[in-house]
C-alpha cells in the first residue's frame, strides 16, 4: 500500500516514517511538507505542499490512506494565520481526500479536543470535543473534528481514524519543542534536574505523556489495520507536582491556574516567551484519558513510560538535540529574535 503522511517532518511526523519503514504491509509513502527536510527515510520521497493553498489532489491519487500531521502552534501573534493553516487547510485536506479516492483518513486529534473534565480518572472517547473555549489550539482541534464528522456522514464510505494523543515527547524534538514553547530566552544547559529546584504542584495540574514512538507505532496500527473512529493514546503513570518533584529531585510549589496563566499571558505579551496563557488552561483543563479503546481494538501498548518521555525531552532540551528536517533543526537564538518570538512563522511546526 502507498502511505500520504501531510506535516512529516515535526515531532509526529518523523517518528511515523521511521515507523513505516519497517512496516512489510506499506511499500511507499510520500512525505509531505511545507518545506522540504535533508532527512532521508527507507520507502519515503518528499514533496512541498502547504495544505492552506497548494494543489492536494494530484499528491492524494494512488493513496491507501493519507495521514493528517499538518498543524500550526506558531505564531502565537498571528491567529488568522494559525486558523488558515489548521482549519481552513485541514477542510481543504479532507475535500481532496474524497476528490482523490483515497479510502482512509488517519488524522492527528489530541486530548487538546476534549472539554474540560475530571483529573481523577481517565476519560473515554465519548467525552465531549467541545475543546477549551480559552484556546486557540483546543478550538482549531474541535473545528477539524467537526469536519471529520461532516466528511463522514456525506461519504460513509471513507474509513476515518482519529489519535487522540496527550503531551508528545522525544528527544530529538528538543530544540523544537524549546523554541515553540519556550522560546530563546531559555539556557538550553540549565534544563537539568540539579538545576530545577521548583516544579507546579495543584489538584488541577496533572497531565499524561506518550513518547512520540509510541505515538508512531498507533498510527502505523491505524494506517494498516480496519479501525475506525477515536483513540486516546497515553502513557502510565499520571504526572504531577509529587511525581514530578520526586522524578526531577525538586521541591512542590503550588502554583494557582489563575496566577500560571497570568505570568504566560504577561511574558507571551512582552514576547519574553511564545506560549500565551491559554496553555495553562489547557494544562490544568483537560481531562485524563483512558486508552482501554487503543490497547484492546488497535493492540497498542507503549514501550515508554510517561517519565522515560519526559525525561528524553528534557535530555534533547539541554543538549539542543536536533534533526535534520525543517521544524526539528537547529537555528541560531539571533534567527528566533528576528520572528519576535511567536510573530513569524518560519518556526512553525
Amino acid at each position: 500500500m502507498r502511505v500520504v503522511v501531510v506535516g512529516a517532518t515535526g515531532n509526529v511526523g518523523t517518528s511515523v516514517l521511521r515507523a513505516l519503514e519497517s512496516e512489510p504491509a506499506v511499500d511507499s509513502v510520500l512525505g509531505v511538507a511545507r518545506r522540504l527536510p535533508r532527512a532521508r527515510f527507507t520507502k519515503t520521497e518528499w514533496a512541498a505542499a502547504d495544505i492552506s493553498r497548494d494543489e492536494l489532489v494530484s499528491l492524494f491519487r494512488g493513496a491507501a490512506c493519507v495521514v493528517h500531521l499538518a498543524w500550526l502552534i506558531q505564531p502565537s501573534h498571528d491567529l488568522p494565520h494559525v486558523w488558515r493553516t489548521n482549519v481552513l487547510g485541514s477542510r481543504r485536506l479532507i475535500d481532496a481526500v474524497v476528490r482523490a479516492g483515497v479510502p482512509s483518513l488517519v488524522y492527528a486529534s489530541s486530548v487538546g479536543t476534549y472539554a474540560a473534565g475530571p483529573k481523577d480518572r481517565g476519560v473515554d472517547e465519548s467525552w465531549p470535543v467541545d475543546g477549551i473555549s480559552s484556546s486557540y489550539y483546543a478550538r482549531h482541534k474541535a473545528a477539524v473534528e467537526r469536519e471529520l464528522d461532516r466528511l463522514e456522514r456525506e461519504h460513509p464510505g471513507v474509513r476515518v481514524v482519529r489519535l487522540r494523543p496527550a503531551f508528545i515527547f522525544k528527544r530529538e524534538a528538543g530544540t523544537g519543542v524549546r523554541r515553540l514553547f519556550a522560546g530563546p530566552f531559555l539556557p538550553s544547559p540549565l534544563v537539568r534536574p540539579a538545576f530545577i529546584r521548583f516544579v507546579p504542584e495543584h489538584p488541577r495540574f496533572r497531565f499524561q505523556a506518550v513518547h512520540s514512538y509510541d505515538v508512531a507505532d498507533a498510527y502505523r496500527r491505524a494506517i494498516v489495520g480496519d479501525a475506525r473512529g477515536a483513540f486516546n493514546v497515553a502513557a502510565e503513570p499520571v504526572l504531577d507536582g509529587p511525581r514530578l518533584g520526586e522524578l526531577l529531585h525538586a521541591r512542590t510549589v503550588r502554583v494557582e491556574h489563575r496566577v500560571a496563566r497570568a505570568f504566560l499571558q504577561a511574558t507571551w505579551r512582552l514576547r519574553l516567551q511564545p506560549a500565551d496563557g491559554s496553555w495553562a488552561d489547557l494544562a490544568y483543563g483537560t481531562p485524563l484519558l483512558d486508552t482501554t479503546r487503543a490497547r484492546t481494538e488497535l493492540g497498542w501498548e507503549p514501550t515508554y513510560t510517561a517519565e522515560q518521555a519526559l525525561l528524553d525531552l528534557l535530555g534533547g532540551i539541554r543538549d539542543s538535540a536536533t534533526f535534520e528536517t525543517p521544524p526539528l533543526e537547529r537555528k541560531s537564538r539571533l534567527e528566533e529574535l528576528a520572528t519576535r518570538v511567536g510573530g513569524a512563522e518560519e518556526l512553525s511546526q
